[in-house]
């Protein structure tokens, strides 16, 4: 049986990290394939350090003169993301920092496969979804998203002045008969623009902030605050570390409260299982879990590269399931056509819509009017009330 009472912790980092820096790349890049043609072929990845950014990786259209031209814009690309994020330190400025392209055409290997509405590779993938939140995401990821969203938020407005782009927050939850409770403790480390600000400084800045975020009663008189605590964080974002695609996977699903089936999603195209069935995984469960089929679920898909249908479907209730896993597994099935090119079309995922998921977390957003986030809709819930 589960454990009811106990302590877990989460992190997120913002879009300013220099990991995240890379996933909007990479994500960017692929969102300005998929506005020239909706079939596009991307697999970019994106390396970042002091005044530099190297982009390199495959990608394919139909049309060659129109790759080229595609080919020569990426480094403007590379410099409006830097110029978004907010960039403009001596050593990483998105006007004087020098771009190398290194991506070509798409593996005629690889291709052969996916052009048959197969997996673009093997692998496994993982959706959970739970009640600790309204978004039916765990609550410790949840949250230290929602910090690093509002500190970016007034960060880019104005308000908050001196704080940078580069910053990572950690959540400490107490859970009392499984269910969230007590901040314990809290983790805030920000770029800043002053060697003079001390770190009773930031958490003066900070601390309003992440109370507006929090929900009412959960900071106590016992909640420990370690903000910036090896004191001057100036030198951040790519010049103090380097950045690679897809080095924060936990950070984009489920902070850690979930399995992870390894492969990253930035600078993917959706016939990348890697990426689209983990965004059909996390659908599923949260249908699963918005239907009242169970408080917590678990599902895992398995692939085969050049094969369309999943080789395994597997569901855990963790306990609390309504009705039996089996046949949960079977209605999933039923409900949705877990192909490559069948989650695709009922995701709608053949769109720009990857830049604004490389930050913040992939999963606990709202659904758009545009198709972003359509992996978050619960617009499944009858179907799968029938089906079981």
């Amino acid at each position: 049986m589960s454990r009811l009472n106990y302590v877990f912790t989460s992190e997120s980092v913002s879009e300013g990290h220099p990991d995240k820096v890379c996933d909007r790349i990479s994500d960017s890049v692929l969102d300005a394939f998929l506005t020239e043609e909706p079939n596009a072929r991307v697999a970019c990845e994106t390396f970042a350090t002091t005044n530099r950014v190297v982009v390199g990786g495959e990608v394919g259209l139909s049309d060659k003169k129109k790759l080229r031209e595609m080919l020569d814009g990426v480094e403007q690309i590379v410099r409006d993301c830097v110029r978004d994020i907010g960039y403009e330190q001596d050593e990483f400025h998105w006007a004087t920092l020098k771009v190398k392209n290194h991506l070509h055409k798409q593996s005629a290997h690889i291709a052969q496969g996916v052009d048959r509405d197969g997996a673009g590779d093997q692998g496994i993938m993982f959706g959970y979804a739970c009640r600790e939140t309204p978004e039916l995401m765990p609550a410790p990821i949840q949250y230290a998203h929602a910090i690093l969203r509002r500190l970016a938020e007034v960060r880019k407005s104005g308000q908050e002045p001196t704080l940078r782009p580069d910053a990572k927050s950690q959540l400490s939850l107490r859970y009392e008969g499984g269910k969230p409770v007590e901040v314990t403790s809290i983790v805030l480390s920000t770029q800043h623009e002053s060697e003079s600000q001390t770190s009773d400084d930031i958490r003066a800045i900070v601390e309003p902030y992440i109370r507006e975020v929090l929900p009412s009663g959960w900071i106590t008189d016992k909640t420990e605050w370690w903000v910036n605590p090896t004191g001057t964080f100036v030198i951040g974002g790519p010049d103090g570390d380097a950045g690679l695609t897809g080095r924060k996977i936990i950070v984009d699903t489920y902070g850690g409260a979930a399995p992870h089936g390894g492969g990253a999603f930035s600078g993917k195209d959706p016939t990348k299982v890697d990426r689209s069935a983990a965004y059909a995984a996390r659908y599923l469960a949260k249908n699963v879990v918005a239907a009242g089929l169970a408080d917590r679920c678990t599902l895992q898909v398995s692939y085969a590269i050049g094969v369309a249908k999943p080789l395994s479907i597997y569901v855990d209730t963790h306990g609390t399931g309504q009705v039996d896993e089996a046949v949960i597994e079977r209605a999933v099935a039923e409900c949705m056509d877990l192909t490559p090119r069948g989650i695709r079309e009922h995701l709608a995922l053949n769109r720009p819509i990857y830049a604004r998921t490389a930050a913040y977390g992939h999963f606990g957003r709202a659904p758009e009017a545009d198709g972003g986030f359509s992996w978050e809709r619960t617009d499944l819930v009858e179907a799968l009330k029938k089906a079981v």
